[in-house]
């Protein structure tokens, strides 16, 4: 019942593996997107009813166009990494082993969600068309992919501290930031973590200073504006490593990063000069303010008003899902503020300021009131539901000085948002892994330790691949956005597999410590409760796969 400890073949190279991979993958997706075009465009352009009938098939197209995009990136990382030297057996192992189960999982049916699986037929592609791309090379990668010998030896070297050590591939001042998060994280975030969870607490404002005292809150705004000027791989970096110790932390910076992109995207240089510094320093804490009540990715229907009053504008209506509410000074508050425009055309977006406020007095401002959603996870922040009454935001606070640009303003802060998203999903899985492999090393069963069974091992020798793969493709995004490219489709995909990623680990972190997973005292019973929220907010994943899949079948009209 004990793992063989016989060395793996490492002798096939991994970046030709990644590569031929990416490439049969990639004929496999045109060959897809090709048979799913032609099911949902009978005119020659899609149809958005067809679209929604056939969301087996779109979807399915959008996993795998997001399958691929993982790869692709995994098989640049390799490169990369062979490259500059630093491409060791544990990193090469779970290059091999992602690379083969992703393949697998392409070509044999890929996991949307826990009852569903997509499989070619689905798509439209016939036998004919998967044997064309799935050539005996492919077949071998497949074999020496994903098997035994490679989870065992993986495993092997995860036990001497590889899930800690693994090369993310980062250069010298990101690791340095790295580094520098994460003793954060192990000094003043995972002592204290479960028991903030537990007893349903703020995280203290102490540790919110500290986190501005490192530049958290200011990391991507430009130097100008107070901030560190840094790039959103940077943030990638910080929100993975404070959202391993607990995902409220990571999740702190959240509401300044979205706060800042609505300003500076769609902001006066005077909003931006009063706003940006004060987020960046932590003496302002935002929160985002746009869910309503039955409205909740359908943003077009949204009905909370604000009447223009001479120098102000008068609030009414409902909004839910507010995270962090009490003690912000700031909502980046999206209304309508056109009855007479339907759709998305009447919504503005203003800057309401606001005084903290506590749990006693959690809203002490006229025309404001809330109440508090009990969840299961993602605590540390707190969830409310709240009214608006006549709530008053001074005129000169309406985004950009414009009315009807509110949800334009919002769709620029999508991409960034989703990648950190996608980040803290990260973060979340790599926690999941650390405290199972702990367990799992520590719990003997039958006179061995539980790591020495195949099919716990096997658990975590996927947890370390699938988090590689999901690590490079939200690096990616961030990378992309960098750059100033429209990235909406790749930040898209990142987070669209990281949530899955982390729930999966976290499951199974779970099931590795068997019933005393189930048990509260024990912290991996909060990382599962924290990691199911991941699929849900910033674009449930059915939502982004529809969106994913849109823009893959537009791209062909």
């Amino acid at each position: 019942m004990s793992l063989t400890h016989a060395r793996s073949d490492t002798a096939a190279d991994p970046v030709e593996m990644a590569q031929d991979a990416t490439a049969a993958l990639e004929a496999l997706l045109a060959d897809a997107t090709l048979a799913v075009r032609a099911r949902v465009s009978p005119a020659g352009h899609v149809s958005s009813r067809i679209l929604d009938r056939e969301q087996r098939a779109t979807h399915g197209l959008a996993w795998l166009a997001t399958y691929v995009e993982a790869v692709r990136q995994l098989a640049a990382y390799a490169e990369r990494m062979r490259d500059a030297g630093r491409l060791g057996e544990l990193e090469t192992l779970a290059v091999r082993v992602g690379v083969g189960e992703y393949l697998a999982q392409a070509i044999g049916g890929i996991p949307i969600s826990q009852g569903e699986i997509v499989r070619p037929a689905d798509l439209g592609l016939g036998s004919a068309q998967i044997a064309a791309r799935v050539t005996p090379g492919i077949e071998r990668w497949i074999a020496s992919g994903n098997n035994a010998q490679n989870r065992a030896r993986l495993v092997e070297l995860m036990r001497g501290g590889g899930s800690l050590v693994l090369d993310h591939g980062l250069d010298d001042t990101l690791e340095a930031i790295r580094e520098e998060m994460r003793k954060f994280t192990e000094s003043e975030v995972v002592p204290h973590a479960h028991g903030w969870h537990l007893s349903n607490r703020y995280i203290p404002l102490e540790i919110v200073t500290h986190m501005a005292e490192l530049g958290v809150f200011g990391l991507t705004i430009p130097e100008e504006y107070g901030g560190m000027g840094l790039g959103k791989e940077s943030m990638c970096v910080v929100s993975e490593e404070l959202a391993r110790g607990y995902i409220g932390v990571g999740s702190l910076g959240t509401r300044s990063e979205i706060a800042a992109e609505l300003i500076l995207g769609g902001g006066t240089e005077e909003q931006k000069r009063k706003w940006l510094p004060k987020i960046a320093s932590g003496e302002v804490l935002p929160t985002a303010v746009f869910t309503e009540p039955n409205v909740g990715s359908d943003l077009a229907s949204l009905k909370t008003r604000a009447v223009r009053a001479g120098a102000v504008y008068k609030v009414y209506g409902n909004k839910t899902w507010i995270t962090h509410p009490v003690r912000a000074d700031l909502m980046t508050l999206l209304v309508r503020t056109n009855p007479e425009e339907p759709g998305y055309r009447g919504l503005s977006m203003l800057l309401a300021e606001k005084p903290r406020g506590s749990d006693a007095d959690p809203f002490p401002a006229p025309g404001m009131s809330g109440t508090e959603i009990e969840v299961i996870g993602y605590r540390g922040m707190k969830e409310y539901e709240i009214g608006f009454d006549g709530f008053e935001v001074k005129a000169q606070n309406l985004l950009g000085g414009v009315e009807g640009e509110g949800f334009k303003q919002l769709m620029q802060t999508f991409e960034s948002a989703r990648i950190q998203t996608a980040a803290r999903a990260v973060g979340v899985a790599q926690s999941a892994m650390e405290l199972a492999l702990r367990y799992a090393e520590e719990r003997a069963q039958f006179g061995e330790p539980l790591i020495r069974f195949p099919r716990v091992a096997d658990k975590l020798a996927m947890m370390a691949a699938e988090l590689m793969l999901a690590r490079q493709i939200t690096y990616y995004a961030a990378r992309q956005k960098d750059s100033g490219r429209r990235c909406d489709l790749e930040a898209g995909m990142a987070k669209l597999l990281a949530a899955r990623v982390a729930w999966a680990a976290a499951d199974n972190a779970v099931q590795i410590h068997g019933g005393n997973g189930f048990a509260l005292e024990y912290p991996v019973s909060r990382v599962l409760c924290d990691a199911r929220i991941l699929n849900i907010f910033e674009g449930a994943a059915e939502i982004q796969a529809q969106v994913i899949a849109r823009r893959l079948l537009d791209r062909g009209n």
